[in-house]
């Protein structure tokens, strides 16, 4: 239970921040912070994107996310520097709350290690 109120409070404090810096103050929806995840890891930050390379960050912010859980694990850049990643545990079937919690608890892990929030 005490890992659920630190979690839904880290989680209110990251999207606070996050949608005061990209959003003007609207609340940024989980896409849109998977979507910004995927930006930072491939460090590619003054340009815009096509349809199917924001798919394709979205991936690359997925597998990144999930890599600590020991679902992926980074395999190498390519020659335009995008990341690759390699299955290394097929995703188990869950619901989709359990699907949002733990996307949650991954990306505000990713924000801790980044020194983003506490």
């Amino acid at each position: 239970m005490a890992r659920d109120i630190v979690l839904r409070e880290r989680w209110e404090v990251l999207i606070t921040k996050l949608s005061n810096q990209f959003a003007d103050g609207d609340s940024l929806e989980l896409d849109a912070i998977i979507y910004l995840v995927g930006v930072q890891e491939l460090g590619q930050y003054e340009r815009s994107y096509k349809k199917d390379e924001k798919v394709n960050l979205m991936h690359i912010a997925i597998c990144r996310l999930l890599e600590p859980y020991g679902f992926y694990e980074f395999d190498f850049f390519d020659g335009d520097g995008w990341p690759h990643y390699k299955i290394k545990e097929e995703l188990p079937s869950l619901k989709a709350g359990e699907q949002t919690v733990l996307m949650k608890e991954a990306i505000v892990s990713y924000f801790v290690e980044k020194g983003y929030i506490d």
